[in-house]
């Protein structure tokens, strides 16, 4: 039998401290699902706080309120009650600190008595709408008068306390004991003799639960545990994360000691000429032998090379250099782990001897020029370094774009030219490939082309190309209101992995940057193999980095939490040296063994198409004008704008090809893309495009112009009006890619890697809003959008973090720092800000990948790129 109880605030008197128009204070207490309270934006921004009272007619006693929420990013709210409206006492307070507030939130206290109760609301973004559906007051009879459980702790055997998720690490097969104790509401100590009390695993095969809250670790992993406690009728729970290792996985630990290294991820590792070199420490599970060297890379001389010796097993070892810090240059401490019956293991350690009465003056100090006129590198103690972006671009970066002679002359046909054009590609399509790898090129003449459909290149070696991007040139105009690509380029599938080939990576730490690695066994690898470096993130990773306890999603939840994944560095490789594998492009994340370390196996490339590409055209979309809205992101607006979305989507969605390109195309009235470039996409180039005046709602999923999926992209002199974000990277993007010279105006959000952790991309001079962050709860999850990103003399706003085990580089931004998301009230844990250096001053050089471009393969791959270009942006362009 279900008891209803009676709302005592239904239909009584209500003010606030404002109302809209169409969602007044009375709809709060209207007993009606359909309808809600909204505070007036300015209220809201004000003091980001914003109230209710109701009056209830008479003194009623009650103690419980209930909140249910539509939206709102709730920091904190208090019940208080009076008799006279005059003279008030507090009944209840609920901030973050104790858990989330959710979208049916119930506030239990001890009977009080009133005739007037407020609801006081503070606000973390009081740019979201705050929505109260209906406000419910009660009189629960089973609430006892006094103090009420307010929170909970848990303890281990020895009493230490601790904090909410912390990490207690465990070896498989022990077992620990937890107990729960808890806070009353009145400060005292609550007795748990009358209360339920249990512990839960969320991963029981990891960490099991027995009687009184005992665990054993079970395997190697993590597992949260949750203690819960119920009293009175209240539950309160508190949470643990234990993190269960295999000790034979901790084969070996090395690290080094030094009174004045810096030795933190994404930090430069420096010493000064005259400083005493660093110590490293070797601490093995087994017996072993271990060679040690010291190389100047600088100069490629090996300045110490230890005689081998021998490591005891489970016994700290200490290796020491001779003499002092005497040359300038970066170092590497190169060791070679051996132990019986097990591949060779590799390791290294980085510092850089700098002349501090030298500093590089206008430049960065980790990307400087050096005195032959090219960049050197600074990188932190594990050799994490800014990336080398130059690889990225068609034919691999510094290669100049085709221009095929055309094979095919269209015109323009009555109705619809969906067929048409698309009968003049598989023509195209059926003839044979150059020795230069082009078929040819379909040419549309000037005019205007209405498509209904999609166009699809699903053949290597295809130019599509109009008569320029202005409004005498050539236009595609999208008819209809399907939803869809305007025009597919689309190899079959991508890469084969041919997985009897795949060997482990044998180094304990792969530096972001690099292009070697050793592997167990590279006897079936070639120079010219392409391979997938295969970078593993396992569960402790996902710990480390926290994205096993993103915060859940304000009021309407849905948060996921992150699983392992893995990266996939698509690359040729160009070298052999023994074990050693070098690779035509650096890793844009590091590899670590404690993480899960990493693979590379090579694989088959027969289905990717090849040399395409679609240039010097306009595209525009056919929208229903009647169609409007006023809600951006979800709230409203102070303005109503176009918002029909039953039409073309995407101009080009292009995926399964490699060596492609996208030139002088300007674009009017999409929903999401100009471009959007799927996961298997390689060494693209996107140049001189703009794309004007979206047509959609403005919230999620829509609005992307540059929308990056795949890896070794180059955009490159893009602009764009009217974006959410309109240089964007998507989750898991293994890198690296560029954004150079772009600009973007009127947006109604920011640049940014999406979500999930995308990593190696390049800001480089790009004038708009950038945000490189936690994204914590946002979407599903968002959490970590992107690692070893670098924004290079930008302009605008700026927001850039540091993630755990990575780096984010800031150098040269000119305008402002930006509002990080988090943390804020709901998630206060502290986030640390990246590698910033230069705020407020361009450095040189003024480009970061043309000068790399330039240091690899010279001044002839800069003009390849710079040549004479037709930018949307120096037309006048009208829709």
């Amino acid at each position: 039998m279900t008891v209803m109880k009676d709302n005592f605030a239904l239909h009584k008197t209500v003010t606030c401290s404002s109302e809209s128009k169409n969602a007044m204070a009375s709809h709060a207490i209207d007993g009606n699902v359909n309808t809600f309270w909204q505070p007036l934006g300015l209220d809201k921004k004000e003091d980001n706080r914003v109230w209710l009272t109701v009056d209830l007619g008479d003194s009623i006693s009650f103690n419980e309120v209930v909140l249910k929420l539509a939206s709102g990013f709730i920091s904190a709210y208090k019940i208080s009650y009076s008799q006279d409206n005059f003279t008030w006492l507090d009944a209840f307070q609920r901030d973050t600190s104790k858990g989330g507030i959710s979208a049916l939130d119930i506030a239990l206290f001890p009977k009080v008595t009133g005739r007037y109760v407020t609801l006081e609301v503070d606000l973390f973004d009081p740019e979201r709408d705050f929505q109260l559906i209906e406000l419910g007051i009660y009189d629960l009879s089973s609430i006892p008068s006094g103090p009420l459980l307010d929170r909970v702790f848990i303890t281990d055997a020895s009493g230490e306390v601790y904090d909410q998720d912390d990490t207690v690490s465990l070896q498989v097969s022990s077992m620990a004991t937890f107990t729960l104790k808890g806070i009353m509401t009145d400060g005292s100590e609550a007795e748990m003799a009358n209360a339920a009390i249990f512990f839960i695993s969320t991963c029981p095969e990891v960490v099991s639960m027995g009687e009184q809250g005992v665990l054993t670790a079970q395997k190697q992993g993590i597992a949260q545990v949750k203690g819960v406690v119920i009293l009175d009728g209240v539950a309160r729970e508190n949470s643990l994360f234990i993190d269960v290792y295999e000790p034979s996985d901790r084969l070996v630990e090395l690290w080094l000691t030094h009174s004045t290294l810096v030795m933190e991820i994404g930090q430069p590792a420096l010493l000064k000429i005259g400083d005493t070199l660093p110590i490293l420490h070797i601490l093995a599970d087994e017996g072993m032998t271990v060679n040690v060297s010291l190389l100047n890379e600088s100069t490629g001389e090996i300045m110490l090379d230890l005689p081998e010796r021998e490591i005891w097993a489970q016994m700290e070892s200490m290796v020491t250099f001779s003499g002092h810090s005497a040359q300038l240059g970066r170092y590497q401490i190169q060791v070679t782990l051996l132990f019986s019956g097990k591949p060779v293991i590799y390791d290294s350690f980085y510092f850089t001897i700098v002349d501090p009465l030298h500093a590089k003056i206008g430049q960065s100090q980790i990307v400087y020029l050096d005195e032959a006129g090219k960049l050197d590198y600074v990188p932190d103690f594990k050799g994490n370094r800014v990336l080398d972006f130059s690889n990225s671009g068609y034919g691999g970066g510094g290669v100049k774009l085709p221009d095929i002679p055309p094979t095919i002359n269209i015109e323009p046909v009555e109705g619809d030219n969906t067929e048409h054009i698309q009968h003049a590609i598989d023509r195209l399509s059926a003839l044979p490939v150059s020795a230069k790898g082009f078929r040819g090129t379909v040419l549309l003449r000037k005019g205007v082309y209405p498509i209904s459909g999609t166009l699809r290149i699903n053949a290597s070696g295809i130019v599509l190309r109009g008569e320029g991007a202005g409004e005498d040139g050539t236009l595609l105009y999208a008819t209809g209101t399907m939803k869809r690509n305007l025009i597919e380029i689309l190899g079959a599938s991508g890469p084969r992995l041919l997985t009897e080939t795949l060997t482990s990576v044998s180094d304990l730490y792969v530096p972001s940057g690099s292009r070697e690695i050793h592997v167990e066994d590279a006897s079936c690898f070639h120079p010219g193999d392409t391979v997938k470096v295969l970078r593993h993130g396992n569960e402790r990773w996902i710990h480390a980095i926290s994205m096993d306890s993103i915060r859940m999603r304000p009021v309407t939840g849905g948060t996921v939490q992150w699983l392992p994944f893995h990266l996939e560095f698509d690359r040729v490789i160009t070298r052999i040296d023994g074990n050693c594998i070098t690779m035509d492009a650096p890793v844009a994340n590091a590899l670590e063994k404690r993480w899960g370390c990493g693979a590379i196996v090579k694989y088959e490339d027969t289905t990717r198409i090849e040399h395409v590409g679609v240039e010097h055209l306009r595209v525009d979309v056919e929208y229903d004008p009647s169609i409007t809205s006023t809600r951006i992101d979800g709230n409203e607006g102070s303005f109503s704008y176009l918002a029909d979305e039953d039409h073309a989507i995407n101009f080009i969605f292009m995926d399964h090809v490699k060596n492609a390109w996208m030139r002088n195309v300007s674009g009017f009235h999409l929903q999401h893309a100009l471009v959007q470039v799927g996961r298997n996409a390689k060494w693209v180039t996107i140049q001189d495009c703009a794309v004007y005046d979206f047509i959609s709602v403005i919230t999620g999923g829509r609005r992307y112009p540059f929308h990056l999926m795949g890896e070794l992209t180059l955009v490159q002199r893009a602009y764009t009006e009217t974006a959410r974000h309109a240089f964007a990277v998507d989750s898991r993007v293994a890198g690296p890619n560029v954004f150079l010279d772009c600009e973007s105006k009127k947006d109604y959000n920011t640049s940014e890697p999406h979500h999930r952790w995308s990593v190696g991309c390049l800001y480089d001079n790009v004038n708009g809003r950038i945000h490189i962050q936690d994204r914590g709860w946002l979407g599903s999850g968002h959490g970590w959008s992107g690692a070893n990103y670098v924004t290079w003399n930008t302009q605008n706003e700026l927001v850039s973090q540091q993630p755990p085990t990575a780096q984010n580089y800031a150098i040269g931004h000119v305008g402002t720092k930006g509002k990080s998301f988090l943390p804020n009230p709901y998630d206060p844990r502290q986030r640390q800000e990246a590698y910033w250096e230069s705020f407020g001053t361009h450095v040189n050089p003024r480009s970061l990948y043309m000068q790399q471009l330039q240091d690899r393969l010279g001044s002839e791959a800069i003009r390849n790129i710079e040549g004479d270009h037709h930018s949307p942006r120096l037309h006048d362009q009208k829709s």
